[in-house]
């Protein structure tokens, strides 16, 4: 009696499992997020990717040299950047490579034409020599990821 009633509970599993889900040809469509509504595909795999519903980041400048700091010091760095999109740009990350560099980001959405700025803090203390500290950004936009860096000589003590 239990191998009966066993085999008839993992048939019924598997004939639930196996049940098409309401989905036209059993394929579901891909949620909508905020990307996904914004990107509009190309018809064939020869044109490009049409990216002009989406924000663009483009900074006053991506590197900035620090020149010779001793090592202890803080360096910080505003590294000024434009939407030069269609959609307000919303950061959603900043990190860096390392935890003596610090990010700081706005957080409100940039509308298109807006400018922020985001501040870089390198702490030099334990570091010496030639030093480059990148900054990855992440947001809405084309590519989602950029970058800045912070280079310079830290002086050991």
């Amino acid at each position: 009696m239990k191998k009966l009633f066993f085999a008839l509970a993992v048939s019924a599993l598997a004939w639930g499992a196996c049940k098409n889900d309401g989905a036209e040809g059993g394929v579901q469509s891909i949620p909508q997020g905020t990307n996904s509504t914004l990107v509009r595909n190309p018809a064939t795999a020869d044109m490009p990717l049409d990216s002009n519903e989406l924000a663009r980041i483009t900074y006053k400048e991506k590197e900035y040299d620090f020149g010779t700091a001793k090592e202890g010091d803080i360096i910080t760095h505003e590294f000024e950047f434009t939407n030069t999109g269609k959609v307000p740009l919303v950061i959603t990350n900043c990190r860096s490579t390392c935890g003596c560099t610090v990010p700081e980001w706005p957080e409100e959405p940039i509308p298109p034409g807006g400018t922020g700025k985001i501040l870089a803090k390198f702490n030099t203390e334990g570091k010496s020599n030639r030093q480059s500290k990148m900054i990855y950004v992440t947001g809405n936009t084309y590519p989602n990821e950029s970058r800045v860096t912070l280079t310079g000589m830290v002086e050991p003590k």
